[in-house]
């Protein structure tokens, strides 16, 4: 493996802005060896930056939806993995806006470094979470009950803890494990599997398990829209971070790049699949994912059939 790009970060970190690259610069910020094109911002006072002001504005953005979903989902009684919907960690876009904040004002170097590895463990511990709530649909244990949302919460916590420590180790150096990945190529198995691999595959099986409980449990279509929809934003998120991110960047000599796109997509991924969510659970509610009666409107129409929902 010692021949292979592998487990390597020093490519990513010369095209994107990732919080892992906070961890394994040499000056704990973006500003690596990598000779990619750096994210400067809008000059501030006394020689500082801010950085990516958009993630910031869309971090915003994403904090009040957050808060606006888990009102709907508190009112929605009936829905199943409501509990679990509502005990996921803060959406990694907030942290994401934070990480940024802390590193584009100079603030000290443990902050940036923090506020990194626990957007890397959020998105490690969200991703799971995503994972079990497709498995939750399935009704494999009862829903709602302490032992469900406990094993979810838990392992979801372990998941946090676990990554977010690897996170810290690499860039505090605690214990000196894994010094070897603060050079170049900056090779760090952990990470690249943990923050980069495993997170991706949770994703795609929450896709499949949703799209076999919607097709062919419910045999229904429409919900479709809205998750395929969720998997095209947040594809384009990604290829705006991975792909694109270098080419915006040089062309705004510096001052935005691909991440703030990948952060208005991954906002939008997220608001579809609780869309998509709201629209497969029980139909008894007092009010559907736009605020009407659902008991109220049900007159036998085409699709709409309550006892098929889980």
């Amino acid at each position: 493996m010692g021949s292979t790009r592998f487990g390597n970060f020093d490519q990513f970190c010369a095209d994107t802005t990732l919080p892992v690259c906070n961890l394994l610069s040499p000056t704990d910020n973006q500003a690596g060896p990598w000779n990619g094109c750096e994210l400067k911002g809008i000059p501030l006072s006394d020689d500082r930056h801010l950085g990516n002001l958009g993630s910031i504005i869309f971090c915003g953005i994403a904090i009040a939806a957050t808060l606006w979903l888990l009102h709907r989902s508190e009112r929605k009684r009936a829905a199943v993995g409501r509990r679990q919907v509502i005990s996921r960690p803060p959406p990694p876009p907030c942290i994401a806006g934070l990480t940024v904040l802390a590193e584009r004002c100079n603030y000290s170097f443990w902050v940036r470094l923090a506020f990194s590895a626990i957007h890397i463990g959020a998105i490690a511990a969200t991703t799971w979470m995503l994972f079990l709530n497709a498995i939750v649909g399935y009704q494999l244990m009862d829903d709602g009950t302490r032992i469900s949302v406990a094993l979810v919460g838990g392992s979801a916590l372990m998941f946090l803890i676990g990554v977010g420590y690897i996170a810290l180790d690499t860039g505090f150096s605690f214990t000196g494990f894994w010094d070897s990945s603060l050079e170049l190529p900056n090779r760090n198995i952990s990470l690249y599997v943990l923050y980069l691999l495993v997170p991706l595959l949770w994703i795609v099986l929450f896709f499949v398990l949703e799209s076999v409980l919607v097709l062919k449990v419910l045999g229904e279509i429409r919900p479709m829209l809205f998750l395929v929809g969720a998997a095209v934003a947040f594809a384009a998120g990604q290829v705006f971070n991975f792909v694109v991110s270098p080419y915006i960047c040089n062309g705004t000599s510096g001052a935005i790049d691909g991440s703030m796109f990948q952060t208005l997509f991954t906002l939008i991924s997220v608001v579809l699949v609780w869309i998509f969510w709201s629209s497969i659970t029980e139909d008894d509610w007092d009010m559907d994912t736009f605020g009407q009666s659902y008991t109220s409107d049900y007159n036998g129409a085409p699709g709409r059939r309550p006892s098929s929902r889980v």
